[in-house]
């Protein structure tokens, strides 16, 4: 059941700080993202709303602008609005595609311009069963089943447990006014098809099937963690990275099973299961693309290399900028987190040689890790770190213009250039 108290159980779960970090919150004015909104208001949390009128439903659009706009306004919560123009080009088929992408590049300018660090969505429970019945019939593996997740980069997604009849309830019993997008009616799109005839027949057969669906995709998504895990150690095994790229032993992975094979080249681009196993029975010298990588056949090697439109698009270093001693990472920077724990590191400023930037690593790169005794190659504290191998290159390291490393982001920092009890001035790096 959702309430206040039940909803603030769902927050303690991420490992966010609700009491310094800033949201944005994606409100349509229907019944799931007022109800979101409610319930932000009541945590106290610091936030902002962000609403899109697409102008597909003539009156009704500007009535959901309406309605939302209002109740930032009698709140005094600060309200980003975007407007769909003819310069948008509204596309003939994909209208949802369209839709999504839209609202979410507008969403993203909101965070960076106003500093948001996490976007919120009122994705719940009946979201999450649609979402796994059109993956299922795609025939996708256990990934897909695992649905929605709660917390993926920097979006929360806090009603996911709930269901569409409790978030319904709680707006009645608190009065929350919503509007209806009377288009879900209409069986257009598979996805209200699913929500319309199958899921309510569903629920009606069996009161309790949301509730065992959503223990369901918690074990599904253990059991995917859990693979993960394997794959990750037999991509140790069998992968070694080279310049540019990665070879893989042939004969290792002929070895495995289909499952195993496709879990590691799906990585690279090779999704097709006929493709995958056309490059087991290629003659040397053979050659396969995919969008990201050319593959080619050697004497018991898988030899991969980067297309060079995807290099070009992945810079290897940023130089970085300060703000009264913070660190400001730049927008295009995503750190790929192994946990979704906060990090701040204090660096004594008087040890290092500004600019401070970021990099990838280079062969022979070397730090002296905190809590760990003398120094460590970074390609060996990877290893001991029991990172995946294409997990490691999207490891940055923190170097000053010395090209000094200061830490692994967001793993370790190096303890030569932390700030200590004898620090006069510090600068702070927050994650």
């Amino acid at each position: 059941m959702l309430t206040i108290q039940t909803f603030q159980a769902q927050l303690d779960r991420f490992d966010v700080s609700f009491s310094e970090d800033r949201f944005l919150l994606a409100v349509s004015g229907g019944a799931d993202s007022m109800v979101l909104l409610h319930l932000f208001q009541q945590t106290g949390v610091n936030f902002q709303v962000a609403h899109v009128n697409y102008r597909l439903r003539g009156n009704d659009s500007d009535a959901d602008e309406e309605l939302v706009r209002n109740y930032c306004s009698a709140k005094n919560i600060r309200f980003h609005l975007y407007t769909v123009s003819d310069k948008d080009e509204k596309p003939e088929a994909s209208i949802q595609l369209w839709a999504r992408d839209l609202r979410y590049r507008f969403f993203r300018q909101i965070q960076q311009k106003e500093n948001l660090n996490y976007l919120v969505t009122a994705h719940h429970l009946n979201d999450q069963l649609e979402t796994f019945l059109i993956n299922l019939s795609r025939g996708t593996g256990i990934r897909g089943l695992c649905g929605i997740t709660e917390f993926s980069d920097d979006i929360l997604r806090p009603l996911l447990h709930f269901s569409k009849e409790d978030i319904y309830r709680f707006a009645g019993e608190n009065k929350i006014p919503f509007r209806e997008d009377r288009s879900n009616a209409k069986n257009d799109y598979l996805r209200n098809m699913l929500r319309n005839e199958v899921i309510s027949k569903l629920t009606d057969a069996r009161p309790d099937f949301l509730e065992n669906f959503d223990k369901t995709i918690s074990y599904l998504t253990e059991a995917n963690n859990f693979v993960d895990d394997k794959i990750a150690e037999i991509e140790r095994v069998l992968i070694q990275v080279n310049f540019g790229g990665f070879s893989i032993d042939k004969p290792g992975l002929q070895k495995e099973s289909d499952f195993v094979k496709f879990e590691i080249l799906r990585k690279f681009g090779f999704s097709n299961k006929s493709e995958i196993s056309k490059i087991f029975s290629a003659e040397k010298g053979k050659v396969f693309c995919s969008q990201t990588y050319e593959l080619t056949v050697d004497r018991g090697t898988l030899v991969l290399q980067a297309l060079q439109e995807t290099k070009s698009t992945k810079p290897q270093e940023f130089i970085l900028n300060m703000h009264e001693d913070e660190i400001i990472l730049p927008d295009t920077f995503k750190i790929t987190r192994r946990n979704s724990n906060r990090l701040m590191w204090l660096i004594d400023r008087e040890k290092v040689t500004l600019p401070l930037k970021l990099r990838k690593k280079k062969s022979g790169d070397v730090f002296y890790p905190i809590g760990m005794i003398g120094k460590k190659k970074i390609s060996k504290f990877f290893k001991d770190e029991k990172l995946p191998i294409l997990a490691a290159q999207e490891i940055w390291l923190l170097c000053d213009s010395r090209d000094e490393v200061l830490g692994v982001l967001p793993l370790r920092q190096d303890r030569r250039y932390a700030s200590d009890p004898k620090t006069s001035s510090n600068i702070t790096l927050k994650l």
